[in-house]
């Protein structure tokens, strides 16, 4: 019998992938499905960042590329960076990734071992937790409240640091809950962590540009006494439509950075030579449909929350960050999952129970707001008719 070893039988994954299979599932055998459940946007990549990767290709950029990525890139995150917080970085501590999700695994990995603790947000991304135990390490959760607007506290989140704490993750906007953390309760953090100079930060900030009703987002970069242990995750997916694109970034201190290369080297060699230039141009040239889609997804935003505050036994605060509602569900009787299981098969619209982010999550279901207005209006209406047709509260 093969054997593996014992981290691969406690990795964990993100639930919304294993839904989206069912609601495809579903639609090709004939069901009518709204899919609110997976977190991509609805919109088409921008023409000129398309034409971009076009060109590439045609300009002969088939090859290997710095792992880092390659130079103007670089240069142009650290150009945005600038432009969007007012911080000057270093492009040589900028390193290209393909997605996201790279940046919290390398970062997971370099910290995470047995006896070593790292805290994360939850309700959070499923794969912070995931890739917590596959490394060893004790993920500690980090309450996000439903009565602090899901925001985090500084208070909460610095007494649940130890000796043993190696990592803390922040993510603002976050995901699922919408949530945004004001300025004054990020300052309050950094102050405290102040006084743990050991422990490493990873700032997920990939919905850093969806932020509605005047919120401003607050990114950690601003902060000069974190600069030597803040790692940085951001990227293109969600602002600019390119999920399927696989471009991220990420800032490194300068203690780290060779072990990310070093990781990127023995992983994935380099990213895709013409989604590269894709990213440049996405970040060099106009914003206009950066902003457009921003104002779309406000609308449906208050559209959502509306309907969702008009089905009885849900509530739902307004998110002020991302795409994402995370109602809370308990008044109608359901258990989470067993909900969302029920409205995707029954109702045929998907959703992703909370308990699926955490252990916290449990009474509370995610719907993405990165669908038409015109499918959300529908869901909702699905979702109100089941529930008065399927009660289950007292």
């Amino acid at each position: 019998m093969l054997q593996t070893i014992a981290g691969f039988d406690r990795i964990g994954e993100e639930n919304a992938f294993a839904v989206l299979a069912r609601a495809t599932e579903l639609a090709i055998a004939g069901q009518d499905i709204i899919n609110l459940g997976i977190g991509q946007p609805d919109f088409k990549t921008p023409e000129h960042i398309v034409e971009a990767a076009i060109k590439a290709l045609r300009d002969g950029h088939h090859g290997y590329t710095p792992a880092t990525g390659i130079a103007p890139l670089r240069e142009a995150v650290s150009a945005d960076l600038l432009k969007r917080h007012g911080v000057e970085t270093d492009p040589d501590q900028v390193l290209i990734v393909p997605g996201g999700k790279v940046t919290m695994f390398m970062a997971i990995l370099m910290f995470g071992e047995l006896g070593a603790d790292i805290l994360y947000p939850d309700p959070g991304f499923p794969i912070y937790r995931s890739m917590i135990e596959f490394t060893g390490a004790r993920p500690v959760p980090v309450p996000i409240r439903e009565e602090n607007d899901f925001a985090f506290s500084a208070e909460e989140t610095l007494a649940l640091i130890t000796d043993k704490t190696r990592l803390l993750i922040l993510n603002s906007p976050a995901n699922p809950t919408g949530g945004v953390t004001p300025r004054a309760e990020i300052e309050k953090l950094v102050a405290g962590l102040q006084n743990h100079p050991g422990v490493a930060v990873m700032s997920d900030e990939i919905y850093s540009q969806m932020t509605y009703d005047g919120m401003e987002h607050v990114s950690l970069l601003e902060f000069e006494s974190l600069r030597d242990r803040l790692i940085l995750l951001d990227g293109w997916s969600k602002t600019y439509a390119m999920t399927g694109w696989r471009m991220g970034f990420s800032l490194w201190p300068d203690a780290l950075f060779n072990k990310a290369r070093k990781l990127a080297v023995n992983a994935w060699s380099c990213v895709n030579a013409p989604a590269q230039y894709a990213g440049l141009a996405a970040l060099t040239g106009p914003q206009d449909d950066v902003a457009s889609m921003v104002a779309e997804f406000d609308a449906r935003r208050q559209v959502i929350v509306d309907g969702l505050n008009a089905i009885d036994g849900i509530s739902c605060r307004s998110p002020r960050g991302a795409f994402y509602a995370y109602p809370n569900i308990t008044g109608t009787g359901w258990k989470s999952k067993q909900l969302a299981s029920a409205l995707l098969e029954e109702a045929g619209v998907a959703t992703i129970g909370g308990p699926d982010f955490g252990t916290l999550g449990e009474g509370y279901i995610r719907l993405s707001y990165a669908n038409s207005t015109e499918n959300i209006k529908t869901a909702l209406n699905r979702v109100k008719h089941f529930l008065n047709d399927n009660s289950k509260s007292k």
